[in-house]
């Protein structure tokens, strides 16, 4: 059978379990600490991953998986496929001894080295959202080639730092009901759509607010994103910012006017905190350049079905030098229009219906709320 030489992120154990499909603790017998000389193992610059390069006099430390399966070794293949690698036959030290291993090498050599590879340091940043983007990855093997998983695992990664978003930043619960162990009951999770969005049906029960249990339900869930959405707005001269673009949504509701007013928003990228998504968003949509903001809300767009999460902040700027402009990135077939509009004006668009999307309208009433204020401070 064939033996596998990791350097990189395959050396966190659990993520290599979830690509393989192994249980916990099942492939502990079948590892072992492997050297493979003249090689340096870095950080690619400015990225969440590691490169390996030939260096005399250097070791690269990692981990030697051995007896793997074809059925590994093929899923492997197609998780390391995603990501531009392919196999190369290498000499590596193991207890002492030498032997003939196989090393996923990059099939580009264009990668900028950064600072020596700690996997430690990767795990503790990256490490979870790795391996159940892994698991998402492997999910989805029998729909697409290994290529379109690559394109699909930034998402991955994003939905799953929305999660840990969610369980590290609770929100308050004075008033509302705070669950103990055991309230909610998944008993299975059911074949539904994987794609760049999911669309999971499950089978649950929970306690009832009498304190009895629900009987088991079948519901489903769609899977999206965190999102981070800005409205700029000028106090001095009491004007905001909007963007305008085609909405597939209104577009499959048959609407006929699908061009949309809204708040400059983007998704919450893996890693990326919703603050520094915005202002990175609004250079993309609008090509405005913002300070610090002020957040507004933080809600669900539609709780009895979506996991989509909007963190909504104010930018408070100067937008007397600002040209209303085209934009968006080509990459992304964004096609954007930005507008500067009076508060009045953006508030009569929401009386008469011209302004329908949920989230603008919530975000200028709050700044209706808070107008008086932000304009005695100018």
């Amino acid at each position: 059978m064939t033996a596998l030489f990791f350097y990189g992120t395959l050396c966190h154990v659990p993520l290599l379990e979830a690509v393989v499909g192994a249980a916990p603790g099942a492939l502990d017998a079948r590892l072992s600490t492997a050297v493979l000389p003249g090689h340096l193992v870095s950080w690619v610059k400015n990225e969440a991953y590691p490169m390996i390069e030939a260096v005399p006099g250097c070791d690269a430390t990692g981990v030697l998986f051995s007896d793997v399966t074809e059925d590994e070794e093929a899923r492997l293949s197609y998780y390391e496929g995603a990501f531009s690698y392919h196999l190369s036959e290498v000499l590596v030290r193991s207890d002492d001894s030498e032997r003939t291993a196989l090393c996923y090498y990059p099939m580009s050599a264009k990668e900028t080295r950064g600072a020596d590879w700690v996997l430690a340091d990767w795990v503790r940043v990256w490490g979870e959202m790795a391996v159940s983007a892994a698991k998402d990855v492997m999910a989805r093997r029998g729909r697409y080639d290994a290529e379109t998983a690559a394109g699909l695992r930034p998402f991955l990664m994003a939905r799953h730092w929305s999660r840990m978003l969610a369980r590290d930043t609770p929100t308050p619960a004075s008033l509302r009901y705070t669950p103990d162990p055991g309230d909610v009951t998944v008993h299975e999770r059911l074949p539904g759509f994987r794609g760049f969005f999911e669309l999971a049906e499950f089978r649950l029960d929970h306690r009832r607010f009498d304190g009895t249990r629900s009987p088991v339900v079948t519901r489903e869930a769609f899977l999206a994103f965190d999102a981070a959405l800005v409205l700029p707005y000028d106090p001095k001269l009491d004007q905001v910012l909007l963007i305008e673009q085609l909405r597939f949504g209104p577009l499959w509701r048959s609407d006929p006017r699908p061009w949309v007013f809204e708040p400059i928003a983007g998704l919450v990228d893996a890693g990326e905190r919703p603050a520094d998504t915005a202002r990175r968003e609004a250079i993309e949509e609008s090509g405005l350049k913002l300070g610090d903001l002020e957040p507004m809300v933080q809600v669900y767009a539609s709780p009895g079905y979506s996991t989509e999460y909007f963190h909504c902040f104010l930018g408070v700027t100067d937008l007397s030098n600002f040209t209303a402009s085209e934009n968006g990135l080509a990459s992304e077939h964004e096609d954007i229009r930005s507008h500067i509009l009076p508060f009045d004006t953006a508030m009569g668009f929401v009386d008469t219906g011209e302004i329908n999307a949920g989230p603008l309208v919530m975000m200028l009433l709050w700044l209706s709320a808070q107008r008086a204020r932000l304009r005695a401070a100018a």
